[in-house]
């Protein structure tokens, strides 16, 4: 018997992922060259020292991994941090997490497409950003509805094409840093610099940072089209988490390195203008045509996937209207809900085409406000349901994970904050009204 059936779900998402697409699906997710698209928004917020910004997010991340990797083993479903929070604390707080996540998987593809095209922007400055939006929602929706198969085949053929960028970078800029002009090497002030480092500084720029990592979480949206057992989400979420978090800490690294005493003409292009010192303008084009293609097409597609799989999950469950539950019948996809998450994308997209710092805080409010109710679903199904004797795995993880994150949410820009408070406002007035003003039961369908 399918393991889904064992929850009261009728298996009708095919089964074709293997571990290694699921680690191929989070590295396309987060995006293995994310920092080329934030790169001076976190250069600017952590005061140079970018590299130690995504270090210190990777340990937030990697707590969150393994209370993802314990949670998908006792719930292999459908849902993410909204099937484990139902299941491991309560439904109303399943639902809650749920909305808290949405604000994170919705706004994301819009988001990527933002920062896709204010990459060709400089490179063909005729086209509109709207002409851009819309030719990538287009592209992906139609991957998207042909099938997770399909995706996961062009996903391969993109990540290689990223890793062939990203190693002719870090070639070319240890070669500029080790024999140009002015011959540096690798210094250490981009991980530590005594003279302008403050943790409340480098932990804001966590909180932009942060959102080349959201990815890994994404994995276990296709908990229900894994073959390979209840243990392939949470070790492909590892695995993936860990490989691209080094690659992160490694490119920004030579790329601080690179920048030292540039003034950039915009946050936009800071990475764009410091690959130009190591390769040119040959690089500098290059990065930013690999930019736009994996934010816009690679990134966008797999994010536009996991969105269509939460709403799916919150459909089924009558969470959500029950439409956002169907399935095509000859691909086997929630092609309602995916066609729902392009329409949304674009909306967002035209809204903030000139506000991505914003948008990006808005996005990881979402995403970490529902990581920490995930940790608070470890302790409470494992510890408090089972006494569980695991304590480091079941315990001191979760609640590491915990303080890390909270820590970032408080020193998080305050209008995130202010708006994603706003978004758990409409998601309880939302609620109050299907259960108290339409006498609708939000409860599993046992």
């Amino acid at each position: 018997m399918p393991v889904e059936q064992n929850f009261g779900y009728k298996q009708e998402l095919k089964r074709a992922l293997s571990i290694r697409d699921l680690v191929v699906y989070g590295m396309i997710f987060m995006v293995p060259i994310a920092p080329f698209g934030v790169f001076g928004y976190v250069y600017e917020d952590a005061r140079g020292m970018v590299p130690l910004a995504y270090l210190i997010g990777m340990v937030a991340m990697f707590f969150t991994a393994m209370s993802y990797w314990s949670m998908s083993r006792a719930f292999p479903v459908a849902g993410s941090v909204y099937a484990y929070a139902q299941r491991g604390i309560h439904e109303v707080v399943g639902f809650f997490s749920g909305w808290l996540i949405l604000l994170d998987y919705i706004l994301v593809p819009a988001l990527l497409y933002i920062v896709s095209a204010a990459a060709l922007q400089p490179m063909v400055p005729g086209v509109p950003a709207w002409a851009w939006l819309t030719g990538f929602i287009a592209v992906n929706t139609l991957i998207n509805l042909f099938g997770v198969e399909f995706t996961a085949k062009a996903n391969r053929y993109i990540l290689v094409a990223e890793g062939i960028i990203l190693a002719v970078f870090i070639v070319l800029g240890l070669v500029a840093l080790y024999s140009g002009d002015h011959p540096t090497g690798l210094t250490l002030a981009p991980l530590y610099n005594p003279e302008k480092f403050s943790l409340s500084v480098v932990v804001g720029a966590v909180s932009i940072a942060v959102l080349s990592f959201l990815g890994f979480d994404g994995i276990s949206t296709l908990s229900e089209e894994s073959r390979d057992g209840v243990d392939s989400v949470g070790k492909a979420s590892l695995v993936a988490l860990l490989v691209v978090g080094a690659l992160f800490i490694l490119q920004t690294w030579i790329a601080v390195d690179l920048a030292r005493g540039m003034s950039f003409s915009n946050n936009d292009v800071a990475f764009y203008e410091t690959a130009a010192r190591a390769g040119g303008n040959t690089l500098k084009y290059a990065t930013m045509w690999a930019t736009a293609l994996s934010w816009g097409i690679a990134n966008a597609l797999v994010a536009q996937a996991a969105i269509s799989r939460i709403l799916y999950a919150m459909g089924r469950d009558r969470k959500l209207p029950h439409v956002l539950a169907k399935v095509h019948p000859k691909y086997q996809t929630p092609y309602v809900s995916t066609l729902l998450v392009a329409a949304v994308s674009l909306a967002v997209g035209l809204a903030f085409a000139s506000h991505i710092d914003s948008l990006s805080r808005i996005v990881n409010f979402g995403a970490l406000s529902g990581f920490l109710v995930l940790h608070l679903s470890v302790i409470n199904h494992y510890m408090i349901r089972q006494r569980s004797r695991r304590w480091v795995l079941h315990l001191v993880f979760p609640l590491i994970g915990l303080l890390i994150i909270g820590y970032v949410l408080w020193q998080m820009d305050w209008q995130a904050k202010a708006i994603g408070l706003a978004w758990l406002g409409l998601g309880i007035a939302y609620y109050l009204v299907s259960t108290r003003v339409l006498k609708r039961e939000v409860q599993l369908e046992l």
